[in-house]
């Protein structure tokens, strides 16, 4: 491949969601479609979405959909260091793929210490650059957080290890995108703010001719330019990882579909698993703790969570988990996917305090189940068959499952499947994305409802990203963007 080598290129925010991740997808597919192997990194990153590698390993699941965008399998180097909350003040931390603790925030971000995550997170970017072309880097959060910035792993510092140029990624839709371009770019230091080449005003509504002088007015306060103006977008689908997307999501009960109630758990994780069932024809997807609307849905999926203990605690506390049991006494379909999984069962152990101080908890009794927590991470990618069909997922979770005394299998490890009188519940990660899971999960509800999606999951993702990257070559330009990161 005779392309020209391109300095590694990174999107920095002014802010929380911004569209970085949606943006850094976006480049990604445009620079493979220019004869390029780029590849996606994110030095840390903060989500319960995540992902696990080929090679059994788990890393954030933003970086596995840009991995995707740019025609490459995921690797823990693209994203080295996972924090995954499971409290307001404490987070697992994850390095090169593999968990290393429990931390509290304040732990996290002091000093001390810091310098051998910031080697492993350099350490990763090199391997990751000496194999593709351009590194697609993405920033978290905003860029001038400067009480962070000794301490500071994946935004200014991690440009300057990879010799980056900084593109800044500044949101119009939620005003003040002046003032926030300025002072991104007024508070770095000298050097780091030379690193600046670019800026792109991101979810812009209404007529772009409008912002006209406002973008001679940017430049001219930064002097820097910006390379587009991106239209906010409804009719393409990339997956989000930041739980502020479940805010826009359905939440409410449809007349003439069937509906399925996702209940909304307080450390709710990979909830992209539903979102294959949302595009469904048939199906009115929601996400909710609303015992009346729980109760009416046709089908209620209990899904992962970082902390399953304390959430089904809470769900027994504000009644959703009798609702739930009352539902399946009247014919509903309950399913649990990982930690709903494990709820699903007799009881939740954690002898070893893996989760907390809470030693156990009986579960919602609708499979004959039993789970106690482990320390060690179970992370792989997955095949099974399904009603005669092969399929295929991941697994992402702490703890065994096996079957209870009442069972005719009791103490024998589950099946990858376990299935009871309309309840289902798996560790799978990505079990709705198979079409034979879905028509027969949907099969009792939806008669004379004809779904006509007849593509793969493969085939509309691929669809989405070259829809993604024609709708940002409109609007950013690319040769411009291409002549900043050349040698």
């Amino acid at each position: 491949m005779n392309k020209k080598y391109l300095h590694p290129l990174m999107l920095a925010g002014t802010g929380s969601d911004v569209g970085k991740s949606v943006l850094a997808t976006a480049l990604c597919r445009i620079f493979l479609q220019e004869g390029y192997q780029p590849a996606p990194f994110k030095a840390q990153n903060m989500a319960l979405n995540s992902f696990a590698t080929p090679d059994g390993l788990e890393i954030g699941r933003a970086q596995a959909v840009q991995a995707e965008a740019a025609g490459l399998p995921c690797s823990t180097d693209m994203n080295p260091l996972l924090l995954k909350p499971n409290s307001e003040h404490t987070t697992q931390v994850v390095l090169n793929g593999k968990p290393i603790g429990n931390h509290s925030a304040y732990a996290y971000f002091r000093k001390e210490g810091r310098e051998e995550l910031r080697s492993a997170v350099n350490a990763a970017f090199d391997r990751l650059s000496s194999h593709y072309n351009p590194i697609v880097m993405e920033g978290a959060g905003s860029i001038s957080e400067i009480n962070l910035r000794d301490s500071d792993l994946v935004n200014m510092p991690m440009a300057r290890h990879a010799g980056a140029d900084v593109i800044l990624v500044a949101d119009i839709d939620r005003g003040g995108v002046f003032a926030s371009c300025y002072g991104s770019v007024m508070l770095q230091t000298p050097d780091d703010r030379k690193r600046i080449k670019g800026i792109i005003i991101n979810k812009f509504r209404g007529d772009i001719r409008l912002f006209d002088e406002g973008k001679r007015m940017i430049e001219e306060l930064c002097g820097v330019p910006v390379l587009g103006i991106v239209p906010m977008f409804r009719d393409i689908v990339i997956e989000e990882e930041d739980s502020v997307e479940l805010e826009r999501k359905i939440h409410s009960l449809s007349l003439g579909k069937v509906n399925i109630a996702v209940v909304l758990l307080r450390h709710i994780s990979n909830f992209t698993d539903f979102n294959v069932m949302e595009r469904d024809s048939r199906v009115n997807l929601f996400y909710t703790n609303n015992i009346s609307d729980i109760e009416k849905a046709d089908i209620i999926i209990l899904p992962g969570t970082k902390a399953t203990l304390d959430d089904l605690y809470e769900l027994r506390r504000n009644g959703v988990a009798q609702a739930i049991i009352r539902a399946h006494k009247e014919g509903k379909t309950v399913i649990g996917i990982c930690g709903g999984f494990q709820m699903l069962g007799q009881t939740v152990a954690d002898p070893d305090g893996v989760e907390g101080s809470m030693p156990q908890l009986p579960g919602l009794g609708l499979l004959d189940t039993t789970t106690v927590m482990k320390h060690d991470k179970v992370t792989k990618q997955v095949s099974f068959r399904f009603n005669g069909a092969e399929c295929k997922g991941y697994e992402i979770h702490q703890g065994d499952t096996v079957y209870s005394e009442q069972s005719d299998k009791a103490g024998g490890k589950t099946e990858k499947v376990v299935m009871a009188e309309h309840c289902i519940g798996t560790y799978i990660h990505g079990f709705l994305d198979n079409g034979a899971v879905i028509d027969f999960i949907l099969e009792p509800y939806s008669k004379g409802k004809h779904n006509v999606k007849t593509e793969s999951v493969e085939e509309f993702k691929n669809r989405q990203y070259d829809l993604l990257a024609s709708h940002v070559r409109k609007y950013v330009d690319i040769d411009r963007l291409i002549k900043i990161i050349q040698s």
